[in-house]
Parts: structure tokens; C-alpha cells; sequence
């Protein structure tokens, strides 16, 4: 290579240098605030989960606290007293809890129509999770009892044992006891076979629908 060649070289690498720097300093800002943009996000989402975590830990702490009375009906109303409010998590998830823990209470208090009105106010809920809704609605039936209209329990069953609901296989074996309190044997069988064929039936549910089976005339092995 001649000396005209490499001199040629050199001023086009020099060019190209201080065109990389003109370039950087007009345009290196956006670099450094898409950087600290990426730093500040992972900042602000830990401190969010800091947050979260705190408030559930506060929210657990102070129903433990009001669970801690031997009496019903002063664990309902120490329950009253404490907040699902807060800026971070599931606040309605907290109040579904807050809401089933009490009807509980209600319940062992001997408060039958206080506990549906708890289960009520969660099942009235428009963006509740399923789990807590359905879980409300189930125990609101059981609360109910004979109080409920027959064609409204038939519906609500319905819905909650629609495939990929939290809560089907117990809304199913609800459906079987309707069929077998209502003298329909031989159906209410058929539902139970049904039922144990299903993979998400868990142990102690699949023991209950073989008992029932055999109490009602049935044969399990046969399911």
C-alpha cells in the first residue's frame, strides 16, 4: 500500500470517527433515558411487589388477630373491624375472604340469614375472581338450603358445573344429592358413575360418590 493510499486511510477512519461521536452526542441521550427507563420500571415493579407483599402480610396479621377470641360472635365482629383496603394486591379478593370467613362465624353464631347476606354480598360482587365467587355461591346454596326455589338451584348448579369453572366436580355431586333428595334414584346414580370418571374429582370426593352410590342400591364398580 502507498503512503497516499494509507494517508487516504486514515483521514476516512478519522472521518468516520468524528462522525460516530457527532452522532452519539446528538442521539446518545435517547440510549441513556431507554436505560434508565429499563432501571427505574424493575425499580418501580419491585417496590410495587415490596408493597403487595406487605399489605397481605398486615392484611393475614390482623385476621389472625380477629380469629383469635373463643367466641362467634366476637370474631364476626372483631372481622368487621378490619380493612381489605390497600393500594397494592387483591382488594377484592381480601374482601371476599373477609366475607366468607364471617359467614362462617355468622353461621356458628347461630345468624343463618346473616350468613347468606354475607354470602350474598360476595356473590354480588361484578369482578370477583371465579374461585371466589364460586365458592360463595356453593356455600350460599348449602346455607339456604330448601329456602331456595328449585328451578333457581337447578340453574345456579348449572352454571357452576360448566366445564373449566374452579368449583365443578362439587357443583356435580350437588347436582346428584338434588337428584337423589328428590327421589330420582336411578338418575342420581348415572351423575355419580358419571362423576367418578372424571379426572379432576379429587380422593375424598371420589370416597363420598362411592358411598352414596352403594347407599343408594348402586354398584361403584360398575361406574
Amino acid at each position: 500500500m502507498s503512503e497516499s493510499d494509507s494517508f487516504i486511510d486514515e483521514v476516512t477512519e478519522e472521518v468516520r470517527r468524528d462522525r460516530l461521536y457527532a452522532t452519539f452526542r446528538k442521539y446518545g441521550w435517547i440510549g441513556a433515558v431507554a436505560v434508565l427507563a429499563i432501571v427505574g420500571g424493575a425499580a418501580w415493579t419491585e417496590w410495587q411487589k415490596s408493597r403487595a407483599q406487605a399489605e397481605a402480610v398486615a392484611f393475614g396479621d390482623a385476621v389472625m388477630s380477629a380469629m383469635a377470641t373463643d367466641d362467634p360472635a366476637a370474631r364476626l365482629a372483631a372481622l368487621d373491624g378490619v380493612s381489605a383496603e390497600g393500594a397494592f394486591g387483591d382488594t377484592d379478593g381480601r374482601v371476599a375472604v373477609l366475607g366468607l370467613l364471617a359467614a362462617d362465624e355468622a353461621l356458628k353464631a347461630g345468624d343463618k340469614d346473616e350468613a347468606k347476606a354475607r354470602l350474598a354480598e360476595i356473590v354480588a360482587m361484578p369482578t370477583l375472581d371465579p374461585a371466589y365467587h364460586d365458592m360463595a355461591q356453593l356455600k350460599w346454596l348449602a346455607v339456604a338450603g330448601d329456602g331456595v326455589d328449585a328451578g333457581e338451584r337447578d340453574r345456579i348448579l348449572a352454571d357452576l358445573a360448566i366445564p373449566g369453572r374452579p368449583y365443578r366436580v362439587l357443583a356435580l355431586e350437588q347436582q346428584a344429592l338434588v337428584l337423589a333428595s328428590g327421589g330420582k334414584t336411578d338418575e342420581a346414580i348415572v351423575a355419580l358413575k358419571a362423576l367418578l370418571q372424571d379426572a379432576d374429582v379429587p380422593a375424598g370426593l371420589r370416597r363420598r360418590a362411592t358411598q352414596l352410590i352403594v347407599a343408594l342400591g348402586g354398584t361403584p364398580d360398575a361406574a
